[in-house]
């Protein structure tokens, strides 16, 4: 096809793309990166390990940031590591990663998951470590598989749900009892531990396929391969726990979703969830055993989460600094935060004004003949005959303006207290809103809190971020 189109062209070889022409791509678009991330003063990172199926021990860095009203992401490293993970080691990675990009003084937090070696690596590098959220919801949904009657219910489930995979007919009956039923084509879902929400994803799926699945195991070509007692054992009672189950569990889900977005602030989204979640799984009189049972095991494990006392005050420090929950803690927890808020803004502010600019590309650029050549002419306004008429109240109202401007200047401190004054009087926004955009739209009348959100605004509540780029590598480095 090359020669057609044009003889003459010699297409690069693969030695020229792996070792010459993406090299230099990657080289680039590095150094564009630096050259964005230098106009940024707070960042935030999130951290991962993966092994792969040739048994490399990966290790991503990704960051997170606000740029003019928007949050951003990039991945900053995926490289394989060959050396055993401890904390010390993992933390010479990040750190060395983080040095290459020149944000050694710029990482706010770094979101990581439970595992012992980040919490070693973090501790030495000085960074707030936040847990991922997403992984403490799934641990708390995994300590229901401790209760004897939930383990012996989802058993009966998953055997049904293995059949169903395991036969090739199986599937083409299920979807004609699907068809004349009017339900969802949808596949049933086998629960794998290991993978976030998944038994709460197989009983739904269950349950929505139910009468489905019982008109395939009544089809007379499936009659006779299927155990009889695979979905006899399935009795009303089960049917009523699966469908308790979903109530109790649902919220877990929708929260996963909920602080696994990576295109709005979810650091701030942690407090708030948490009090929803302690209100849902609170037991009363009025749940069965079940019920009771799942709700004190899942809250049993969320409730000793996040207790660091540093962890606790950035966390609602960033509740308070989203226009959507700035209204959720109570008065008088909210009075000394708002004091943290006003000592961080006025620190932050002095920082600003200290820190010498950032210098413009285009300051150095040299100026051709033509734009130092003065013009020739030089052009005049004129003045309206409105502005004829009035020109000695004109002047008088630029003295008056002058004169005030010259007046005393409001100290940061009464700066920053007059925007958290206008701050808590402004309503919350609805929860579907943007907040950092919400801040890039107030940024003229509360320019010192503009700059103080994006500190907090920037902190992903959870590492998807590092687990999607897995995700991404499965796909290049797979068995094929």
């Amino acid at each position: 096809m090359c020669t057609a189109l044009n003889p003459r062209y010699q297409p690069p070889s693969r030695d020229d793309l792996s070792n010459t022409l993406i090299p230099a791509w990657y080289s680039v678009e590095k150094s564009n990166l630096i050259q964005k991330l230098a106009q940024v003063n707070k960042v935030a990172i999130t951290c991962d390990g993966w092994t792969s199926v040739a048994q490399d021990h990966f290790l991503t860095v990704t960051v997170h940031y606000i740029y003019k009203g928007r949050m951003m992401q990039n991945v900053l490293s995926t490289e394989a590591v060959y050396e055993s993970q401890t904390g010390l080691v993992v933390a010479k990675e990040i750190s060395s990663v983080v040095e290459q990009f020149n944000l050694g003084q710029k990482v706010i937090a770094a979101t990581v998951d439970n595992a012992s070696n980040m919490d070693v690596a973090l501790k030495n590098l000085n960074f707030l470590k936040v847990g991922c959220f997403a992984h403490t919801l799934n641990l708390a949904a995994q300590k229901v598989y401790d209760i004897p009657a939930v383990s012996s219910w989802c058993a009966k489930i998953c055997s049904v749900v293995v059949w169903l995979k395991r036969s090739s007919l199986s599937k083409t009956v299920l979807r004609e009892k699907q068809r004349l039923l009017n339900l969802p084509e949808h596949n049933v879902i086998l629960d794998v531990k290991t993978r976030w929400n998944s038994l709460f994803l197989m009983v739904e799926r269950f349950i929505e396929q139910f009468d489905a699945i019982q008109a395939a195991v009544l089809d007379q070509r499936l009659r006779m391969p299927m155990e009889k007692d695979k979905l006899e054992g399935f009795t009303c009672t089960d049917l009523t726990k699966a469908e308790m189950f979903i109530k109790c569990m649902q919220v877990l889900y929708t929260s996963t979703m909920c602080v696994s977005s990576e295109k709005s602030p979810t650091c701030s989204q942690i407090i708030p969830i948490l009090m929803k979640l302690e209100a849902h799984f609170r037991q009363s009189d009025e749940d069965t055993v079940f019920t009771s049972s799942v709700k004190g095991k899942v809250w049993g494990s969320l409730q000793n989460r996040y207790q660091d006392e540093n962890l606790q005050k950035f966390l609602k420090e960033a509740t308070l600094m989203d226009p959507r929950f700035k209204g959720k803690l109570d008065e008088g927890e909210a009075a000394d935060i708002w004091d943290r808020l006003e000592k961080a803004a006025v620190a932050n502010t002095t920082a600003a004004v200290e820190q010498p600019p950032i210098e413009d590309p285009q300051a150095d650029r040299v100026m051709d003949d033509a734009e130092m050549k003065p013009e020739k002419y030089p052009r005049t306004v004129q003045k309206s005959a409105l502005e004829k008429l009035f020109e000695d109240e004109d002047r008088q109202l630029k003295e008056d303006a002058a004169s005030h401007t010259a007046g005393r200047v409001p100290s940061i401190t009464e700066q920053v207290q007059k925007e958290l004054d206008i701050y808590k009087r402004l309503p919350r926004i609805p929860s579907g809103q943007d907040p950092v955009a919400w801040w890039w739209s107030k940024r003229d009348t509360l320019p010192n809190l503009t700059a103080l959100s994006n500190t907090y605004l920037c902190v992903p509540a959870s590492s998807t971020p590092s687990e999607r780029v897995f995700s991404c590598a499965g796909h290049a480095i797979s068995q094929e």
